[in-house]
């Protein structure tokens, strides 16, 4: 077998790669840059090769602070001279007593040895220090020792330098990749072949931002989010981090659209973290503010728990009539039932209950206690048929062979940078909005069974290895997506795409775990329930459209025999 051909980087990788990001910010948000930014383009083009390959291998670290005597690279040939042109053109700084407040990044630098040995210490400090964490000798120095005598000890026997223009910096990649997760090791993971991007022809590529607004937007809620991580990390009390992001919210700028979505994700995950600290009154203020996934089943909850039933039940009404997803679809018509019915001595059933105990069911070996879809599929193999574990896999799979074009379609202006693995619509109602036509002429165009066989095989071949967050490539799954295409008719798989289309991140879930088939083309996707496993929306949601389009779904509950 022949191995895959190393790839070997150019000395200067990082540099070509930067210096790319810099030309396409350029081109395709000059207009939005601010001065401060453009300050800081013109500067850095203006730096000496080694000292722009400095600045790069800093701003690619972790940490704002550095140790001159611990940089080795070997493409840089004066590296005293570049950090010299760097620190006289500003680019970097050596520790000083007005970084006090960053004391914490500045002292992480050192080893505990190093600290105890270079720290202005008394003995008996030393001996009490000793015992301590480096976290616990770090917060000794900042709070007992003054900071002046601290950074004169530790830049006595080397250099110690700080990086500047983080802000500009983080800003220049921040509107390259869109997203706070974007990061220059994507360039070297895709140089490296170790993923492999669709090929964009670039002079086709929007850009993600149409104001500098939009980037302060969206880039304030990135931030925010961060930081609430950063205080729940510090395990700062509930009750402080409830102010602070009502505080937050009260002076934060009117959004622009662009920074909704992630706004909406923020308000559920501060109001799940403050259910989960027992804070319901705190949490439904939170849950208030926001009217997507979860929020309005959380404040169902809290609000029929604190006794609030009739606005309760008016939100469960709103939420019937406009779902957002098959939790909410089912949830509004479930717990409006267990409203009415508390009290009661016969209690109300979900749907996914009803459906449950609804299904047939079948013995299995109690060996297949922690494999319960293998032992289901093994019944059906000694029943003459083939199987296949399927799930989610080769429905994903078949969405994106089917379509791939379509949804990396650079025309549609939702491919802003060469590393995208989506376009930034993907999970977005505009994905089917805008590609509607498009994906419903491709799936008239496909007539017969033979074309969706070669456009689908086609297309496989074609494509394969490329990253696409919808195909997990395997040598199996053209196989597996071919057999579903002979057994369901044209126009099942039409309306199964569509309904996927519609919403990309609910509907690529929740299918059945098996396909079981046998040579008279009979079949049935099979859902497995174990004796303690329960049914899930979604999961209700494709086994009733299934019946709705005549494609054969069920549940089989398994029964553990001896």
């Amino acid at each position: 077998m022949i191995g895959r051909q190393k790839v070997l980087l150019t000395p200067r990788y990082y540099l070509e790669n930067f210096q790319y990001v810099l030309d396409f910010i350029k081109r395709l948000y000059g207009g939005l840059l601010n001065e401060a930014e453009w300050d800081f383009v013109r500067r850095f083009e203006s730096l000496s090769l080694d000292a722009q390959c400095m600045y790069v291998r800093f701003s690619n670290r972790k940490g704002l602070f550095f140790r001159v005597n611990k940089l080795h690279y070997k493409e840089i040939t004066d590296l005293p001279a570049a950090v010299g042109e760097l620190l006289m053109a500003g680019f970097i700084e050596r520790l000083a007593v007005h970084h006090e407040p960053m004391g914490d990044d500045a002292l992480g630098v050192f080893t505990k040895p190093e600290l105890l040995e270079l720290l202005p210490l008394e003995p008996e400090e030393l001996r009490s220090l000793a015992k301590e964490k480096k976290e616990g000798v770090v917060r000794y120095t900042l709070q007992e020792l003054n900071f002046g005598e601290v950074v004169t000890s530790l830049t006595t026997r080397e250099t110690v330098v700080k990086m500047n223009f983080e802000a500009e910096g983080m800003m220049i990649k921040y509107l390259f990749f869109g997203n706070r997760g974007g990061s220059m090791t994507d360039f070297v993971v895709r140089d490296l072949g170790m993923v492999n991007f669709e090929r964009y022809d670039e002079s086709k590529m929007t850009a993600r931002f149409r104001s500098r607004k939009e980037v302060e937007d969206k880039l304030l809620i990135s931030l925010t989010n961060e930081e609430f991580y950063e205080l729940k990390e510090a395990e700062a009390p509930a009750d402080d981090i409830y102010n602070w992001f009502l505080n937050w919210n009260e002076t934060r700028p009117e959004l622009t659209e662009i920074a909704i979505p992630g706004y909406q994700k923020l308000v559920c995950r501060v109001g799940a973290f403050l259910e989960r600290q027992k804070l319901p009154e705190q949490a439904l203020t939170v849950y208030e503010l926001s009217d997507r996934v979860p929020a309005r089943e959380r404040r169902v909850r809290l609000l029929f728990k604190n006794g609030s039933v009739d606005e309760a039940l008016a939100l469960c009404d709103e939420i019937a009539v406009n779902p957002l997803n098959a939790e909410e679809r089912y949830f509004a018509t479930d717990f409006r039932e267990k409203i009415l019915t508390a009290g009661e001595k016969k209690k109300s059933r979900k749907a996914t209950t009803r459906f449950l105990s609804d299904a047939e069911s079948v013995e299995i070996p109690a060996a297949y206690r922690h494999h319960v879809e293998a032992g289901v599929m093994n019944h059906y193999l000694e029943q003459g048929y083939d199987a296949a574990f399927t799930e989610n896999y080769p429905w994903r799979g078949l969405f994106g062979l089917v379509f791939w074009d379509i949804i990396y379609d650079a025309n549609v202006s939702a491919i802003h940078h060469p590393l995208q693995r989506a376009p930034s619509d993907f999970y977005l109602p505009d994905f089917y909005i805008k590609r509607e036509e498009l994906l419903r002429k491709r799936l008239a165009d496909l007539t017969t069974k033979d074309d969706w066989r070669v456009h689908t095989g086609r297309t496989f071949n074609a494509k394969y290895g490329i990253t696409n967050v919808l195909v997990d490539w395997s040598d199996e799954l053209l196989s597996l997506v071919q057999r579903m295409i002979e057994l369901l008719d044209i126009e099942q798989l039409r309306l199964i795409l569509l309904e996927m289309a519609r919403n990309v991140r609910e509907h690529t879930r929740g299918f059945p775990d098996l396909l079981i088939w046998n040579e008279q083309g009979e079949y049935d996707f099979v859902e497995v329930k174990s004796p303690t496993d329960h049914l899930g929306p979604q999961q209700l949601h494709w086994l009733e459209f299934f019946q709705t389009i005549g494609v054969r779904g069920k549940v089989m509950r398994v029964i553990w025999s001896a």
